[in-house]
């Protein structure tokens, strides 16, 4: 994860897999801004992989940018991220353009919606709401 500052943009360009552990390194992407930045771009060019936990805390990151008044844009969506979107959201077929519908908080807030209710059936199947009681 690399944070960039230009002007009145901040460039958050991730790589590797985002999953479970990225959420304290894109919570840290927005410790810093000010009331001169407007833009927050995410680039995902890197991104090979994506899990449930990672498109959660794409979309907090998302979330948090918007409650700070900046104008957010994801670009560089890679094949694995999107399908994995597109399966979440429950759009069927290959190449769909979830990258483009990444945009629409409607779609944003139906994939939030699904990959939590996803996220707590894979715990709730693995035993962990058992034991955290």
């Amino acid at each position: 994860m690399d944070v960039q500052r230009r002007d009145s943009s901040v460039l958050v360009s991730a790589s590797g897999e985002l999953a479970e552990d990225a959420g304290t390194l894109l919570q840290q992407a927005l410790d810093h801004v000010t009331a001169d930045e407007r833009d927050l771009m995410i680039d995902l060019h890197g991104v090979v992989s994506m899990d449930t936990d990672g498109l959660l805390h794409l979309l907090d990151l998302h979330r948090r940018a918007e409650c700070l008044g900046l104008r957010v844009l994801a670009v560089g969506w890679q094949p694995q991220p999107q399908q994995l979107m597109a399966d979440v959201a429950g759009i069927r077929g290959p190449g769909s353009a979830t990258g483009e519908r990444y945009a629409v908080a409607g779609f944003r807030r139906l994939l939030q919606e699904r990959a939590q209710r996803a996220r707590d059936r894979e715990a709730f199947g693995a035993g962990e709401w058992a034991t955290s009681r």
